[in-house]
């Protein structure tokens, strides 16, 4: 079946769907401990949460980039993750999409979410012809996510890291049996038919 252009791909089950971050040990592990992130997790700066396993393999080199050594899949509920996309806007103005750049500017600065749609990556982590979100939380949104939609934290560090081996060592039919099943979103369609001019290639946010 054909990749959409741009979709929203993740594991995901009746009431809930996983998300990826990444963190220093002493945010990361914390987190997964408890079940939530500890009091040094900042809840006034944006925060990026990721539903794919491989854009975030990339974003945080396979949990080998300094402040994204732990990788975290982060499971919340549906409802909260649908709010975050009914609530967001574009990172980036698109013509004819919104109606000049200022009103733009007035929704971004408005809006608790943000949208970008970046290159979906194989595993060499090299760009593919379609995109997937990334869904930067802020304000409200944020704290939502540490104290509403939450639902479990788990430590996946060790799975990027035997992926990555057998990508390495050229096993690439084993690495793929690894990978998290991720399957087109339902009703994705409807959910971010606002945020589909988007053709952003940002990759680089200042917070995993």
């Amino acid at each position: 079946m054909e990749e959409p252009q741009r979709g929203i791909r993740a594991v995901y089950a009746e009431s809930t769907i996983t998300v990826y971050q990444a963190y220093s040990p002493e945010i990361g592990l914390p987190a997964v401990r408890e079940g939530r992130f500890p009091a040094v997790w900042k809840r006034d700066r944006m925060t990026w949460i990721k539903p794919s396993f491989l854009w975030m393999m990339y974003r945080c080199g396979w949990g080998t980039k300094p402040g994204q050594e732990t990788v975290l899949a982060v499971e919340i509920t549906r409802e909260g993750f649908e709010w975050a996309l009914r609530n967001a806007c574009l990172s980036s103005y698109e013509r004819g999409l919104h109606p000049d750049r200022s009103t733009w500017q007035r929704q971004l600065k408005r809006a608790p979410a943000r949208i970008q749609w970046d290159p979906e990556r194989d595993l060499h982590l090299r760009p593919l012809p379609y995109r997937s979100l990334q869904l930067g939380l802020s304000g409200e949104a944020v704290r939502r996510y540490a104290d509403e939609w939450t639902v479990s934290i788990n430590d996946v560090t060790s799975l990027a890291h035997e992926i990555h081996a057998l990508v390495s060592s050229g096993d690439l039919a084993s690495a793929t049996q690894l990978l998290p099943q991720e399957r087109q979103y339902p009703a994705a369609d409807e959910l971010a038919a606002h945020l589909r001019s988007q053709g952003s290639t940002h990759g680089s946010h200042g917070r995993t």
